[in-house]
């Protein structure tokens, strides 16, 4: 069961909304008439006036909680949205446990929960780590780097990547060393890859690893390409497909906390802060 807190934070916002406005229009005006009968009958009794101008329970938090709740939607709707890493394919660029931010008018702005653009305020580049929903169930957000846009042909090939015939360059760093849930991929060599300027670095087995074949399609309209950067170890367009623009949710731009619980629960302090490429 997937939760649906856009869904949530819509309906919190419309009938918090609502009963702060029926609030202002019908019952205030009776409450203050109400009072204002009292101390016409020569009421003095502070108690008496202050329980007639009370207001239920219910609209007083409404009129408490609709400003906060429809901040946080206008903000996580339209401008910026947290996300956590629940896997290793994104490796080395990012840790299972890193809490991310992202933007989310980097490729359109969007109605929460039917995901209609409105507003038409980019696209994603050729480097860009993404989310988005996922096309086989777009209840699941998924983030992946998108390597080809909509009209490129894409090969792979003993685990280099050609964008339109071009080698994205790959120099060698070193053996990698995993730590906490990445420790898997200690071994593996980390490269560092050129995709149209856009310089990150993958991780790719010797041998062994999830291998998925090669391939040389191109990608058509209204779609992306889109791959992880442990290239052996994730489930991306080499598995499922196009990404379909419809489905694009933002551009990562920002690491903002670290939690792995196979840390033993450690906070990475060196991750905090880091951006993304």
């Amino acid at each position: 069961m997937h939760f649906n807190f856009p869904l949530l934070l819509v309906i919190l916002t419309f009938v918090t909304g609502v009963v702060w406005a029926l609030d202002a229009r019908l019952w205030a005006p009776k409450r203050r008439l109400k009072v204002e009968a009292l101390r016409s009958r020569g009421v003095t009794d502070e108690a008496a006036l202050e329980e007639a101008a009370k207001e239920p329970s219910l609209i007083e938090m409404s009129r408490s909680f609709f400003p906060i709740i429809l901040i946080v939607l206008v903000i996580r709707s339209f401008i910026v949205e947290p996300f956590r890493i629940p896997s290793n394919s994104m490796m080395p660029t990012l840790l299972t446990g890193d809490f991310i931010l992202v933007n989310k008018f980097a490729y359109g702005v969007r109605l929460p929960v039917v995901h209609t653009k409105f507003i038409d305020s980019g696209a994603p580049q050729r480097g860009d780590v993404a989310v988005f929903r996922y096309p086989k169930d777009p209840r699941i957000d998924y983030i992946k780097r998108i390597v080809a846009l909509p009209g490129d042909r894409v090969s792979y090939y003993d685990k280099i990547l050609y964008i339109n015939g071009v080698q994205a360059p790959q120099q060698y760093i070193e053996n990698y060393v995993g730590v906490g849930s990445g420790s898997v991929m200690t071994g593996a060599r980390r490269l560092l890859e050129d995709i149209g300027g856009v310089e990150h670095d993958i991780l790719t087995k010797s041998q062994g690893g999830m291998l998925l074949g090669n391939l040389d399609v191109i990608v058509p309209e209204g779609h992306y390409f889109a791959m992880g950067d442990n290239r052996d170890r994730s489930s991306d367009s080499r598995v499922w497909g196009f990404l379909p623009e419809e489905n694009l949710v933002g551009k990562a731009f920002f690491i903002w906390m670290n939690w792995d619980s196979q840390q033993d629960g450690i906070v990475d302090w060196s991750r905090i802060g880091s951006g993304i490429q």
